[in-house]
């Protein structure tokens, strides 16, 4: 394997370079559906794409078990260098590398599939909104095993480290409104001040708790309100709320709790509160069996000393929808050290480039013993 990936790490590099060279964002990644479709159909693939949205699927083998790789495939929407712009800065230009890689040495081996491959090139992973259109397709209907990988930050782990599992939280992003009324600035006590509407709301957000033991966060992150004129008191006002918990069922249980402050925040002010959930991710359900089989691998390409264990971040991912859906599916993503600094969605974010070639190493091994164990 590895004499026939030193053959091939020419054209990943320079496969990943393009990528890197042309983000785009979410929903909007027409041009990199086109060039991997035209790129894995030259290679001999053969290729699906979508009639009402971007991203491909790349189905090799036939049969049962059904085992599914899926990367990521949209970028960041960032300022870098004081200009706003599409941006790599998740890693997903290396997530796709990593998928197209695992297929090229897949097929340089000539390994013979004992059931069926399918890699899902996913969009929309940063909208969180990718995985569910896939969901929505039926393209995962059928599969045993699913597996993902993600860059981690030199934070959580060092070049030549991987881990077998990637405990991600969950996440909601909440847009809301408040409506009061509009009053004279000399008579405020005619009006309902949005931006003092706003600021109750900010303390009964504060005033959440839930069980200490398991991480969460609730916060506003945004609050626009108010006009040209100094001397009106404000009606309207809109804002964002950032919701972090490890597990689905806190996530479930801080919603309710938010739902509940501003009905609270309604009854007192005599307003409006309206709420709009924009994004979500579910938390984490990691496959003992898939990560297992990911972990032998792991230890395999770097060795055992190399294995970290799953690591358990407050990050997000929508990958995570593929298992809450449809909870048959066993699944588990890599975790691949590379110096990732100074950190994820950062712009000028950079890692080591030769870790590529161990994600696909590892990625690949993790196939095959998938086929390997089932067969046997």
């Amino acid at each position: 394997m590895k004499k026939q990936l030193e053959q091939l790490k020419p054209a990943i590099q320079q496969l990943y370079h393009y990528l890197h060279a042309h983000p785009e964002i979410s929903w909007q990644e027409v041009n990199t559906t086109a060039f991997l479709a035209n790129y894995l159909t030259e290679e001999g693939f053969v290729v699906k794409t979508f009639d009402d949205c971007t991203g491909l699927i790349v189905e090799m083998g036939e049969g049962d078990p059904a085992v599914g790789l899926r990367c990521d495939i949209d970028a960041l929407w960032q300022e870098v260098n004081g200009e706003f712009q599409a941006n790599h800065s998740c890693g997903h230009d290396a997530h796709m590398t990593m998928a197209v890689g695992t297929l090229l040495l897949l097929k340089s081996l000539g390994y013979q599939f004992p059931g069926r491959l399918m890699v899902i090139f996913q969009p929309a992973e940063e909208k969180g909104t990718g995985a569910l259109k896939m969901i929505e397709k039926g393209i995962i209907d059928d599969l045993d095993f699913l597996y993902g990988v993600h860059l981690r930050p030199i934070q959580e782990l060092s070049f030549g480290q991987a881990s077998a599992g990637i405990q991600h939280g969950a996440a909601k992003f909440i847009a809301g409104e408040i409506i009061g009324e509009e009053a004279h600035g000399a008579r405020p006590h005619l009006g309902k001040n949005a931006i003092e509407i706003g600021s109750s709301l900010i303390q009964a957000l504060q005033q959440i708790h839930m069980d200490p033991s398991i991480p969460y966060s609730v916060k506003m992150t945004k609050f626009q309100s108010g006009g040209e004129s100094s001397n009106i008191i404000p009606a309207k006002a809109t804002f964002s709320i950032d919701v972090r918990a490890q597990t689905n069922e806190v996530m479930t249980a801080l919603t309710e709790k938010i739902v509940q402050a501003c009905k609270g925040i309604e009854m007192i002010h005599g307003a409006t509160v309206h709420l709009e959930t924009k994004a979500e991710t579910a938390a984490a359900i990691i496959s003992d069996e898939a990560s297992a089989i990911m972990k032998a691998a792991i230890s395999k390409v770097l060795g055992e000393k190399h294995v970290v264990s799953p690591i358990v971040t407050t990050g997000g991912e929508d990958f995570h929808f593929y298992t809450v859906k449809r909870p048959k599916v066993k699944a588990a993503m890599l975790g691949l050290g590379c110096d990732l600094k100074p950190g994820l969605h950062h712009p000028d974010m950079t890692f080591q480039l030769e870790a590529l070639y161990s994600g696909i190493e590892i990625l690949t091994e993790t196939i095959i013993q998938t086929f390997e164990q089932r067969k046997g």
